[in-house]
């Protein structure tokens, strides 16, 4: 069994800054904060890095930045992005990113109900978004612009981050003790950063993170995979978001890894092979697209390689499948896969930039288990995880050493859960956060007496532990004979064909089944182009040929299904749906009130068909 320099014991009494000023004394020469879309730029060094941070904390502090004010982020995952973050936080401000597709109307509820006295903004693009906004918070004493090309304004709040940056190097020049003096006071179970839930069911809450909390998590995580020091990462998800914080923020400054931020998310794929990063965290619509690739590399292949490829990743899955059910690979599979691997797989890893993983963990939403099955055949496991905003981030997690398909694990750390009588998720222990911040400032308690929090997610935890989710309490469907149907389950079998997009289960108070589909646009001409079709998504939508793959896919997920949960009927969407249309967050979690609301007149026909 290999070591792990991250014990959990090792977090207590751990700040984000003293972890920083560590790395920045032990690891100063070592990477740390890369740019993939400058190559001209040079890399940060921990020493660097802090270097930058205490330059503009001390910028920021000119400002009127104090501990306790909020600062809200909106900009792209770049360096300024987190610097500005940790900036923040060395001067004791709480930290909040917010999703760059926020309304006007939206970024108004979270400014004022955060009180948040400070913006920092990507360009002219947010600052756009921001205008209709600006008026209506008197609060805010400074918008702070990264890039300030292209703008005009008249408002005396807007400042060029270079010039915040100037002023910041001044006064750390004439006296850096001011910077070391300040964030050493900073205690472990001070606030340190506010994450806005996507709001899937409503406004949006305010969760307010600890440093106790993010660094538990870190260090958990980190010695549940036996990382090493050092890993590397892309940073390409939003920041908005609680994995990718952890992914991208806490966990390489718990581990000293080095951070390579992507402003672009669709761009993830062309990035791996630059970076090939030990971690990588990920969505489920990622992996899909993955395994799609994957799949659709295979079938182009000449027959002889592509029967070689088909041997070795069959025996990669057979593995796979047995480790993931608990039981022992056969010798005579893993010498003939030791065999094949190194000239055939090995290639394809390298090729995709997927060859140095650690640990690649996937959350947010179900992961088709072909999908799954797909990656693993190349030698690529994924693992499902559970995580929330208000846990910190991970509540139960699978690893290498024990892994269960088409569960999310088992509980890290100190986590303990429990099923109530309904079979919701229950979570207890240090990750859980001390609650939601309310507009006073005030934070109210999300737990009960004895400190259970309440998930809203439903499932069940086999006999060895392993935790499976199948649905959220809130989504479940009632049909109108009064049955209990989890949509997830039929969603996450639907998309399994490389076909579909996104899938929604329509069903409650109505008297069977239906669904709504969309098509993977990337996937669907790469299909049409082998069958010798040629025309939009729109017009694909209409062919015979397509829509009799639909319908193979909806048969293949009902003869999985119990006869109550089967699609009746389904219609396609020509649209794409996007965290800027709309209906799924940024992380692809479906919007279904959004959904159901813009589609009511498709789903009433689905039901009024004779």
């Amino acid at each position: 069994m290999t070591t792990t320099p991250f014990a959990i014991e090792h977090a207590n009494d751990q700040t984000v800054p003293k972890l920083l000023h560590r790395n920045a004394t032990h690891f100063g020469d070592l990477p740390a904060l890369s740019t993939l879309d400058d190559p001209d730029r040079p890399t940060l060094t921990w020493s660097a890095l802090r270097d930058e941070i205490a330059t503009l904390a001390r910028g920021l502090d000119d400002l009127g930045l104090r501990r306790g004010d909020r600062v809200l982020i909106m900009a792209p995952s770049s360096p300024e992005h987190l610097i500005a973050d940790l900036a923040a936080v060395h001067l004791g401000a709480i930290s909040c990113t917010v999703y760059q597709t926020l309304s006007p109307e939206q970024i108004t509820f979270i400014a004022q109900h955060s009180n948040a006295t400070m913006a920092v903004l990507g360009s002219r693009e947010e600052l756009l978004r921001w205008q209709p906004a600006l008026a209506q918070l008197p609060g805010l004493r400074h918008v702070v612009i990264i890039d300030d090309t292209g703008v005009t304004t008249d408002d005396g709040r807007q400042l060029a981050w270079q010039a915040v940056r100037r002023r910041g190097a001044e006064l750390h020049a004439a006296d850096p003790q001011v910077f070391a003096t300040g964030w050493a006071e900073i205690r472990p179970d001070d606030a340190l950063s506010v994450v806005y839930t996507s709001g899937t069911t409503g406004n949006p809450k305010g969760v307010v993170l600890t440093h106790r909390g993010v660094i538990y998590h870190a260090y958990a995580m980190l010695e549940l995979h036996r990382c090493p020091m050092h890993m590397t990462n892309i940073a390409y998800l939003p920041l908005a978001h609680i994995a990718e914080r952890q992914g991208s923020i806490y966990m390489p400054i718990a581990g000293a890894g080095h951070i390579h931020t992507l402003a672009e998310p669709s761009a993830v794929a062309a990035a791996l092979p630059r970076v090939r990063p030990h971690q990588f965290f990920t969505v489920p619509r990622i992996v899909e697209k993955m395994a799609a690739r994957l799949a659709g590399m295979q079938q182009a292949l000449p027959d002889p390689d592509r029967a070689r490829m088909t041997i070795a990743t069959e025996l990669r899955r057979k593995s796979y499948q047995l480790r993931g059910s608990g039981q022992q690979v056969p010798a005579v599979v893993t010498e003939r896969i030791a065999e094949l691997d190194p000239e055939i797989l090995a290639p394809i890893r390298r090729a995709m930039g997927l060859d140095r993983l650690h640990f690649f963990p996937c959350g947010s939403a179900p992961v088709p288990i072909e999908a799954l099955s797909t990656l693993a055949g190349i030698g690529v496991d994924v693992y499902e995880l559970l995580g929330l905003s208000e846990t910190s981030g991970v509540i139960t997690a699978n690893n290498a050493e024990a892994f269960r398909v088409g569960t999310v694990g088992r509980p890290i750390g100190d986590t303990e859960i429990a099923i109530a009588d309904d079979g919701e998720i229950l979570v207890r222990g240090t990750l859980v956060v001390p609650g939601y911040l309310q507009p006073d400032g005030a934070i109210r308690s999300l737990t009960d007496d004895d400190g259970w929090f309440a998930t809203g997610d439903v499932g069940v935890v086999d006999s060895d532990g392993f935790l499976t989710v199948t649905d959220r309490k809130k989504e479940l469907i009632i049909t109108a004979g009064g049955k209990n149907i989890a949509p997830a389950r039929i969603e996450a079998l639907l998309e399994e064909h490389p076909l579909i997009g996104h899938a929604v289960a329509i069903g409650d108070r109505r008297p069977y089944i239906t669904a709504l589909i969309t098509l993977d646009s990337d996937a669907l001409h790469a299909w049409a182009e082998t069958q010798g079709l040629s025309a939009g998504t729109t017009a694909l939508i209409d062919r015979r040929e397509v829509l009799g793959q639909i319908e193979d896919a909806v048969q293949a997920a009902n003869a999985r299904l119990a006869r109550v949960e089967q699609v009746k009927r389904f219609r396609l969407i020509g649209d794409d749906w996007t965290a800027a249309t709309g209906e799924v967050t940024e992380t692809l979690k479906l919007k279904r009130r959004i959904v159901r609301a813009r589609y009511a007149a498709e789903i009433d026909a689905l039901y009024n068909e004779g």
